[in-house]
C-alpha cells in the first residue's frame, strides 16, 4: 500500500473491516475541535472512492461505526493511531490535528483499496513537528481564492501544516494606491477566508511581506520612488531582472522605518498566525548610493541587522514571532545574537548538491532554523524535478542532524511565475514526505507512489514523464527574457558561458540538430502522457492537457533559440518559415493565457505577453 508520508509503523492484522450502506462516522462527544471539518473530509473520500454515503453523528462509539476521538493524555501533539478491526475502525490522536492526519492517512488507504480495507494498526508521528509550505503570490501569478483553497486542501491532504504568501505588492493596501494600481492583488476579504479556511485544517497561514530589498512596485511609484537606495531608479521602464536584483529601501531616510512598519502592521492583521516572515532577503543594494556613508561607517553588515532588529522588535511588541531569510547573515552568523531570542531564520539553499555551510553556520551561532528547500519551478516552463528532489532530500536531510524546528519549502515565481503551479505538486510532496518521516525514499519509487496517489495513475509513470520534459529545454524561460531584455532594454548582464544557452552557441547545423532531437524526445513524452491519461482518476487529467501545452512551449522556444542562432551566423531562415512560427507562439499563447486565467488573476500577464509579442514581432521583421 502507497501512503505518503510514510508511517512510522504499520502492522497488518487479520481479517477485514467493510465499509457498508449504514456505516456511520462519529465525532467523540467529548471532541469539540474541528471534528465535523475531520468527518466530512472523511465522508467526502468514502463517497467518491466507494459510492457510498456515511452519515455523521456525535456521540459515543458503537460496533461498526467509524469512531474520531482525542487522547491528549496518552498521546503527543500531531502523534495519531489507526486501528482497523473487523468490528470497527478508530483513529485517534494527541490533538485535532492528530485525528486529521489520521483521517488523511486513512483516506489514502480508501483511494486504494474502496470500501473493504485490510486490519491493521497504524502509529504515526512527525519528525519535524514545522512542515512548511512557501508560494510566491505577487512576481506573476495571483492565485483565485478558490485554487488557494485547493492548494490548502492539498496540503491537509500530505499532512504539511504552515503555509505562506508571499507578498510584496499584490496586496490591496489601503493607503498605496499607487503600487497596485495597475496589478490584481488579493484583499482583505480573501486573506481573511483563506485565514479560516487553513485554520480549519490546522494549516497555519503566515504572513510573507518584503520589508528591506524586494521593493520594485513601493519604490517604483512616484510616491515613494525617492526612499530606493538607488537614485532614479523608480522611473525605469519594468524589468524582470531589475525587479530580481534591485530596489532595496534606503534604511537611512527617517521615512522608511514608518512606512515598512505600516505595512506591516495592515497586512499582519489579517493572519491569527503569531508568526510573521519580513523576508529581509537579497538586499543587493544596501549601502551602494543613498546609505554609503552609513555603511563606510558601521559597515553594511551592521547597517542590515539594525533594520532587521527594528522591524523584530516592532512585531513582536504586537505578538508576532519573526521569521526572515538567512542570505545575507549568513555571512556574519555572529549577528543573529543582536535579533531577539526566539526569531527564526530562514536557511536557504536550493542546488541539488546543497553545501551544509550555511545551516551548519548558522545552528553554531545558536540561530533557531527553518531548512529551505525549493520546488524548482521560477524560471522554467515546467519544475526541475529530480533537482528539486535532490535539494528537498538533502535540505530535510540537514534539518534533522541540525534539529532544526521545521521545514520550509519554497516556491518562487521569478520572471513571471510562468510554470504551472500544478508542476509544483510532485515538489510540494517531497517536502512533506521528508519533513514528517527522514526515511529516504528512492526517486523512482516516491514517483511512483505520488502518481498512484494524487493521480490516480494505475501505471505509475505521470511524475516519471513530467521529470523528463526539462532536459529537452534548450532556450529556456529564463534565456527568453535575458536575451529579450538585453536586445530590446539595452540591460547589461554578466553572465558566464555556463549561465549562457549553450544552444545560442553552437553553429546553425547544430542548432537544428538539437532542436530536431529535442523536438522528437517531446514528442514521445507527450504521446505517452497522453496515453497514460485513461489510467488517471477523471478529475486529475487536467495535467494533460497542461503538460501538452508546456511541452509546445518548450518545443516552440526551442525553435525561437534556433533561429537566433540562424540569425547570428547570416543564414536567416525564409520569410515562411519565421511568420508561421510567429503564428504558432500566438496560437500558443491565446492557450496559455487561458490556462492561466482559470486558476488566477491577470498579475504579470501583460509583461509576459510584451515579451512573447516582441519575438512574434522580430520573426515577422522582414530583411
Amino acid at each position: 500500500m502507497n501512503l505518503l508520508p510514510k508511517p512510522k509503523k504499520l502492522e497488518k492484522k487479520q481479517g477485514i473491516y467493510e465499509i457498508s450502506w449504514d456505516t456511520v462516522l462519529v465525532i467523540d462527544e467529548n471532541m469539540y475541535e474541528n471534528g465535523t471539518v475531520y468527518a466530512a473530509v472523511l465522508q467526502a473520500c468514502i463517497r467518491k472512492y466507494t459510492g457510498m454515503t456515511c452519515a455523521i453523528l456525535r456521540g459515543k462509539q458503537r460496533q461498526g461505526d467509524i469512531f474520531l476521538t482525542v487522547a491528549s493524555a496518552s498521546y503527543s501533539a500531531q502523534e495519531y493511531q489507526i486501528e482497523i478491526a473487523p468490528d470497527g475502525l478508530i483513529i485517534v490522536g494527541g490533538d485535532g490535528a492528530a485525528v486529521l492526519y489520521g483521517v488523511q492517512t486513512l483516506c489514502q488507504m480508501i483511494r486504494q483499496c474502496g470500501g473493504v480495507l485490510e486490519c491493521v494498526e497504524v502509529h504515526d508521528a512527525p519528525d519535524l513537528s514545522q512542515r512548511g509550505y512557501f508560494l510566491d503570490e505577487t512576481r506573476g501569478r495571483v492565485l483565485s481564492l478558490p485554487y488557494l483553497k485547493g492548494i490548502a486542501d492539498r496540503l491537509s491532504r500530505y499532512k504539511i501544516n504552515e503555509f505562506q504568501l508571499y507578498v510584496e505588492h499584490t496586496y490591496l493596501f489601503r493607503d498605496l494606491t499607487e503600487m497596485w494600481r495597475d496589478e490584481t492583488p488579493l484583499t482583505a476579504q480573501e486573506i481573511l477566508e483563506l485565514d479560516a479556511y487553513c485554520r480549519s485544517l490546522h494549516i497555519e497561514l503566515v504572513p510573507a511581506l518584503a520589508s528591506f530589498g524586494h521593493l520594485y512596485k513601493l519604490l517604483s511609484t512616484r510616491s515613494y520612488g525617492d526612499l530606493c537606495e538607488r537614485s532614479n531608479s523608480w522611473n525605469a521602464d519594468f524589468s524582470f531582472w531589475d525587479r530580481m536584483a534591485q530596489h532595496t529601501i534606503d534604511t537611512t531616510d527617517e521615512r522608511a522605518l514608518p512606512l515598512i512598519k505600516n505595512m506591516l502592521a495592515e497586512y499582519g492583521a489579517l493572519f491569527t498566525s503569531r508568526k510573521f516572515n519580513i523576508c529581509a532577503d537579497e538586499t543587493f543594494d544596501l549601502g551602494c548610493e543613498k546609505s554609503r556613508e552609513t555603511a563606510e561607517w558601521i559597515g553594511m553588515d551592521q547597517m542590515y541587522i539594525n533594520h532587521v532588529k527594528e522591524l523584530c522588535d516592532f512585531l513582536n511588541s504586537r505578538g508576532k514571532r519573526v521569521q526572515f531569510f538567512g542570505d545575507i547573515i549568513c555571512r556574519k552568523p555572529e549577528l543573529i545574537a543582536q535579533l531577539p531570542q526566539d526569531t527564526l531564520c530562514l536557511t536557504w539553499g536550493y542546488a541539488p548538491e546543497q553545501s551544509v555551510d550555511s545551516c551548519h553556520a548558522m545552528a553554531q551561532a545558536g540561530a533557531v532554523q527553518y531548512l529551505c528547500p525549493g520546488v524548482g519551478g521560477w524560471n522554467q516552463w515546467i519544475n526541475l524535478i529530480h533537482n528539486s528532489y535532490k535539494n528537498i532530500v538533502r535540505m530535510c536531510g540537514y534539518a534533522h542532524q541540525y534539529h532544526a524546528e521545521g521545514i520550509l519549502n519554497t516556491d518562487w515565481g521569478d520572471f513571471g511565475h510562468v510554470n504551472h503551479p500544478e508542476f509544483s505538486v510532485p515538489g510540494m510532496i517531497y517536502g512533506a514526505a521528508f519533513s514528517w518521516n527522514q526515511e529516504e525514499i528512492a526517486f523512482d519509487e516516491i514517483n511512483r507512489q505520488i502518481s498512484m496517489l494524487e493521480y490516480g495513475d494505475t501505471t505509475g509513470q505521470t511524475v516519471d514523464i513530467l521529470a523528463k520534459v526539462p532536459e529537452h529545454s534548450l532556450f529556456g524561460w529564463r534565456d527568453v527574457v535575458v536575451y529579450y531584455e538585453k536586445t530590446a532594454r539595452k540591460r547589461v548582464f554578466k553572465l558566464t558561458e555556463e549561465e549562457l544557452p549553450q544552444l545560442l552557441l553552437t553553429d546553425a547545423a547544430t542548432a537544428d540538430r538539437m532542436v530536431d532531437e529535442a523536438g522528437m524526445a517531446l514528442r514521445k513524452l507527450t504521446i505517452q502522457m497522453k496515453r497514460t491519461a485513461v489510467s488517471m482518476d477523471e478529475q486529475a487529467r487536467e495535467i494533460v492537457g497542461l503538460f501538452t501545452l508546456t511541452t509546445e512551449a518548450v518545443r516552440l522556444w526551442n525553435e525561437v533559440g534556433a533561429v537566433l542562432v540562424h540569425e547570428k551566423h547570416g543564414t536567416a531562415l525564409s520569410q515562411e518559415q519565421t511568420y508561421a512560427l510567429a503564428g504558432r507562439i500566438e496560437r500558443w499563447f491565446m492557450a496559455f493565457k487561458e490556462a492561466w486565467r482559470r486558476i488566477g488573476r491577470e498579475g504579470d500577464l501583460h509583461h509576459i505577453a510584451e515579451i512573447i509579442f516582441w519575438y512574434a514581432d522580430r520573426l515577422r521583421r522582414k530583411s
